[in-house]
């Protein structure tokens, strides 16, 4: 059985025992995501319009972290006009515990 979730403006295919890294969220623990666009089960597919009733999927927080750095350099040409910054993404990893459809 598998999953089609959104958050953090994406949508990411889960199964269970699945970790993925995700945008941040403030949460602790166990929780759940309401939002599951798509169910896909052995006897067939479920799809939502837009999202699937009464479906949800457990998940537990691993960590919170940082991605690497990557560097943003804009600048004007012949106007002696530069900037050089840096960025760092921060994410959840999440381990995907059970798809309850």
């Amino acid at each position: 059985m598998y999953a089609i979730i959104e958050t953090g403006g994406k949508q990411y295919m889960v199964k269970e025992g699945d970790e993925i890294f995700i945008e941040k969220l403030d949460v602790e623990g166990e929780f759940s995501f309401d939002k599951v666009v798509m169910v896909g089960k052995d006897d067939g597919v479920t799809v939502g319009a837009p999202y699937v009733e009464n479906a949800t999927v457990k998940a537990s927080l691993i960590k919170n972290g940082k991605g690497k750095k990557i560097t943003v350099f804009t600048y004007k040409p012949k106007k002696s006009s530069k900037r050089k910054m840096g960025h760092r993404q921060p994410y959840s990893k999440v381990k995907i515990e059970s798809i309850n459809a």
